[in-house]
């Protein structure tokens, strides 16, 4: 049962008299001027360069020296002209400050092509403060405006930076959903991170926490000292675990209790990214002034690379079905400090890392499918999108989150990826057997010749319970979950070893084995690896194989690999087990060609379902209301 610990945190019914739009002020903060980074572990260079002299440089304030030269051409300096002029009616941005000594402010512009332009400046001496004014008019294909700040004899202090513009009739109420499942710490210390901005909390009506965890983050410290801050503003709700859709569906459906289909903006958080709090007033402020009510999602930085974002924007192609393929000229796994986002590009979805979705969306297209983990948060851009609704992926809003090129793909979670991907394409695409069949037997045989045996039963497994029909979600995915991590737990090379501590490996003399570049020949190449397997014409000798070099075309040339998981905590072994190889293979090609033949009966199946399985009454109950 679901269980809301009232000495902490208060109810929905709590906040209610909070979740009402509030009065605008005069001039309306859509950005913060920031010169240092919420962490140590964030370089500063993402919120101020230093082009010559010397400066000194904190979370709000920085001291220039004289004869110098600094800007706010960063990350996080820049505020995102191209997509406030195409997705909102304002039509000037006005940036203040403080400052005290001498100098000379500029507003500068870049354009589509990067080049740049000054729109404003002004010379000061003395103290006091002085603003800029820049027209948001010739930036629909690129662009962005930024601040350039010059020394010459005497230095110069400046503080109290903020973009404005012209305030909307009412400032929609805002409400943070933070889904955690036994990351108690990070949790807390991601509440932390919001509480302790006393701007960014001002701009808040709530906080909700959902824990659907064992180790329960209310025992912290450090959440128990952020819920006297936040007051009640926190609701605090415990509940059993429902995966990631589970968690930001029941931060949903509390907050859209209270304000039905009125203005309001749910956010939702991941609990283990590095929080920048300057993000959520970005897209929330973001939100109040588009055109129409719009998705808007945060970017994804590399918490081991806090300096390179994963993509700039994102599609999925249902034809795999794929995520995470970058919308046309988006940098990928790129600098951001090296590397400028000057193009406007347009996202198909946004991952719910940190994701704003107003309350007007949820009322017209419902919830999230109970999906447990995966392609939810996909899924529910590309329905919005269906209906109208665009998503915003802003630039200069991002997160710090674990770098997805150290997660491995061989683990449980792939069954959801392939489960769930299925599902979506089955919703919104002509869901084509043979196309399906193509994509999915060809990554098959990959995982097979790569000696991925387990990951290969994923696949099958998942597509399998797929084949059952709806009913295969009515528990939201909690069976599924435990089922296939115990089921991938009889295949040994689904286990991680300590690279020390790999078995029979302490004293073998095993090569280290080098990669060739992909095949221009791919499917020749895979039918002549897959020939090799089932004749067991292999090289017999261990070896070593790293993880960038653990390609199919390259592990299917040996028998028995010790592969480097893509985390680098330790090791996978594989070994070529060609009875296992062909049973595996059979019942794959069978389920694939079952979903080929069905795909139509099925593609039905889950339109006629899916209003049911995205109502309100199907959530409630999976919540036990």
């Amino acid at each position: 049962m679901t269980e809301v610990t009232a000495d902490i945190a208060h109810t929905s019914a709590d906040v209610q008299s909070r979740l009402v739009q509030h009065e605008a002020p005069p001039r309306f903060v859509v950005q913060r001027g920031l010169f240092g980074g919420p962490s140590t572990l964030i370089q500063d260079d993402l919120y101020l360069h230093i082009g010559s002299g010397r400066a000194h440089r904190s979370r709000f304030e920085v001291s220039i020296e004289a004869n110098s030269k600094v800007d706010t051409n960063t990350y996080f300096g820049r505020f995102p002209a191209s997509y406030w002029q195409r997705w909102t009616a304002v039509a000037e941005v006005r940036v203040s400050l403080s400052y005290n000594g001498s100098g000379r402010f500029s507003l500068i512009a870049s354009d589509a092509d990067g080049r740049n332009r000054t729109v404003a400046a002004v010379d000061v001496d003395g103290s006091g403060t002085t603003e800029l004014e820049g027209a948001l008019d010739r930036f629909v294909d690129g662009g962005a405006l930024w601040l350039r700040f010059e020394t010459d004899k005497g230095a110069l202090n400046i503080r109290d930076l903020a973009w404005t513009v012209d305030s909307p009739a009412k400032i929609r109420p805002a409400a943070v959903v933070i889904c955690t499942y036994n990351r108690a710490d990070e949790c807390a210390e991601t509440v932390a991170s919001l509480g302790n901005d006393t701007q960014v909390v001002d701009g808040l009506d709530a906080v909700y926490v959902v824990d659907q965890g064992t180790d329960l983050v209310e025992k912290r410290a450090k959440f128990q000292d952020t819920a006297h801050v936040l007051q009640d503003k926190l609701v605090y709700i415990r509940q059993p675990n429902l995966g990631g859709a589970g968690g930001f569906t029941r931060g949903m459906y509390e907050v859209t209790e209270v304000v039905g289909a009125e203005h309001a903006n749910v956010v939702l958080m991941d609990d283990d990214i590095l929080c920048e709090p300057e993000t959520v007033l970005r897209i929330n402020a973001f939100a109040n002034m588009t055109v129409d009510p719009a998705i808007v999602g945060a970017q994804m930085l590399g918490l081991f690379h806090p300096d390179r974002v994963l993509v700039g924007a994102e599609h999925a192609d249902l034809t795999g079905p794929k995520v995470g393929i970058p919308a046309t000229n988006a940098l990928v796994n790129a600098s951001v400090v090296k590397k400028k986002q000057e193009i406007r590009v347009d996202a198909g979805y946004n991952g719910w890392w940190t994701c704003l979705i107003p309350s007007e969306i949820i009322a017209q297209i419902g919830y999230p499918l109970p999906l447990f983990f995966q392609w939810d948060d996909v899924e529910y851009g590309m329905r919005a999108r269906g209906r109208g609704f665009a998503t915003v992926t802003l630039p200069s809003a991002g997160v710090w989150h674990a770098d997805f090129s150290w997660k491995d793909w061989d683990e449980w979670h792939r069954y959801f990826n392939i489960r769930n991907g299925l599902l979506t394409a089955a919703l919104h695409s002509d869901f084509d057997g043979r196309v399906l069949f193509r994509s999915l037997s060809r990554d098959l045989l990959r995982f097979l010749v790569g000696m991925q045996y387990g990951l290969a039963f994923t696949q099958i497994k998942a597509i399998e319970d797929f084949l059952n029909g709806p009913a295969a979600f009515d528990d939201g995915g909690v069976e599924a979950a435990s089922g296939i991590r115990r089921e991938r737990a009889k295949f040994a090379e689904t286990i991680r070893h300590s690279a020390a501590h790999a078995p029979d490996l302490q004293s073998a003399d095993y090569q280290i084995a080098n990669a060739a570049p992909w095949p221009s020949m791919e499917g020749l190449v895979l039918a002549k690896r897959l020939l090799q397997q089932l004749r067991g014409r292999l090289n017999p000798h261990p070896v070593a194989i790293a993880s960038r070099d653990a390609h199919w075309w390259h592990v299917s040339l040996f028998g028995h690999a010790v592969v480097t998981d893509a985390s680098q905590e330790g090791v996978r072994v594989r070994r070529h087990n060609p009875e296992l190889m062909r049973e595996l293979l059979v019942r794959g090609l069978r389920a694939q060609w079952k979903l080929r033949r069905n795909a139509p009966v099925v593609r039905e199946q889950y339109r006629d379902a899916f209003a049911e399985m995205t109502s309100r009454s199907n959530w409630a109950r999976l919540f036990g209301k």
